[in-house]
């Protein structure tokens, strides 16, 4: 496995809600690069520092991807499990007053 891979992919929501993983160090700061200017924040900072120095090799790949994981979740990007996603679907076949 390359250095800058995550262990676990970290699930984001882009462009109109579809789902992407970012799967390595070098994805989640291409996403945090991207980020709209007006929209950056302490959290973005500290993701994009971390990715950064994650590729100098300062700093572990998973220790980089906990806090791209906080920035995303801060930013209400997580996309749900699609176990989880399914679990819903199942149980409002199921029970028609689930919604």
């Amino acid at each position: 496995m390359k250095p800058d891979m995550f262990r676990r992919p970290v699930s984001i929501l882009v462009g109109l809600g579809f789902p992407a993983e970012v799967r390595s160090v070098m994805d989640a700061y291409r996403h945090l690069s991207e980020w709209p200017t007006s929209l950056r924040d302490s959290a973005h900072a500290i993701a994009l520092k971390a990715c950064s120095a994650a590729l100098s090799g300062e700093i572990e790949a998973e220790t980089a991807r906990g806090l791209f994981l906080a920035f995303a979740e801060k930013h209400d990007l997580l996309a749900p499990e699609t176990n989880m996603i399914a679990a819903s679907r199942l149980r409002r076949d199921r029970d028609p007053h689930v919604q």
